[in-house]
């Protein structure tokens, strides 16, 4: 079975992490990020990824070379133009020849959804699109789907008062469809499967959903970047390379290859990227530390801050909550 694997955007919400790279190319915990969408999808029976490129698709061929990713064939194909999400599957799964049911999944969506559960429904129903979704506590942040009993989906609800929500299920991006649920996409065109694809099929009596309340994350933020590191590293991992100088502080966090920790600092609930570096007696509470970016002796970095790569932070600096560089 094959899947296509989104992974063409620009990734604007890591920025500046992903200013010289796909989000999905950077590290979580031992690999990165598309290594664990994919090996997933390949444990559950899928051969081939379709990889849905656009932004710096060299990124992922250079990665790549010999066209597998976590023991899965894959299948480059590169939009001439961002498509949006309807566009994007319709495009690759064309352009790989796709003929039979197939899943779709966001390129940073990290999840253990069983596909066998979504494919049981979607064939048992004769479905020509079949939704995964999840419950959330605060369903008016979220669009909603609201299902019949038997599955099908009968409407979904953008952003519902928390008293008046007719559900709190949304989408998790992993879908199982079939190409012709895509019919409405002329080919090359830009379209949204959440707007456009979706909303049709239900008006057509042709699409269905499975809910499951286990573990997801859309890792395409600072903070649900942070949480997916230590869900698949159970709390912390430092790499065997790394060096944590004696009286250092590291709880909570992803400490990677070539990472340097030095005396008194601490390094709580955070990730240092390959090759960072953080000084004496600094602190880094809840933030990403980039590619071979230096953090100054006695800094102090909290709440979500973000250095790019190979940036220096001077000693005693305090961020709070800041992006260093500012990305447009």
């Amino acid at each position: 079975m094959d899947a296509v694997v989104l992974v063409g955007g620009f990734g604007t919400r890591l920025r500046p992490l992903t200013l010289t790279r796909p989000k999905q190319m950077l590290p979580v915990v031992d690999r990165p990020m598309i290594e664990h969408v994919v090996g997933r999808l390949g444990q559950q029976g899928i051969t081939r990824a379709v990889l849905s490129l656009g932004y710096r698709p060299d990124a992922f061929e250079a990665a790549y070379p010999e066209g597998r990713c976590a023991g899965v064939e894959l299948f480059y194909a590169v939009e001439p133009e961002p498509l949006d999400t309807a566009g994007a599957i319709a495009f690759a799964a064309r352009m790989a020849n796709i003929q039979e049911t197939f899943i779709a999944v966001n390129g940073d969506v990290v999840s253990q959804f069983p596909l066998e559960d979504l494919l049981a429904v979607h064939r048992g129903a004769n479905a020509q699109a079949t939704i995964a979704l999840a419950p959330v506590a605060d369903p008016s942040r979220f669009g909603v789907v609201v299902r019949e009993p038997n599955g099908r989906v009968r409407e979904f609800v953008e952003k519902p008062p928390a008293d008046q929500a007719p559900s709190n299920e949304i989408s998790v991006g992993i879908y199982a469809l079939e190409l012709s649920a895509l019919d409405s996409v002329p080919e090359g065109a830009r379209a949204s499967i959440e707007r456009e694809v979706f909303p049709l099929l239900v008006e057509q009596g042709r699409m269905c959903a499975v809910a499951w309340d286990g573990f997801w994350v859309d890792a395409g933020t600072p903070e649900a970047y942070l949480e997916v590191q230590q869900a698949l590293s159970d709390r912390g991992w430092t790499h065997p390379s790394a060096k944590v100088a004696p009286g250092a502080t590291v709880r909570g966090s992803s400490v990677m290859e070539g990472a340097i920790v030095g005396p008194g600092a601490s390094i709580i609930d955070s990730a240092l990227l390959p090759g960072a570096r953080v000084g004496r007696d600094a602190v880094v509470k809840r933030s990403i530390v980039g590619f071979g970016a230096e953090i100054g002796p006695g800094a102090r970095l909290s709440d979500l801050s973000v250095v790019g790569d190979d940036i220096v932070i001077p000693p005693a600096a305090v961020l709070n909550g800041e992006r260093v560089p500012i990305a447009d």
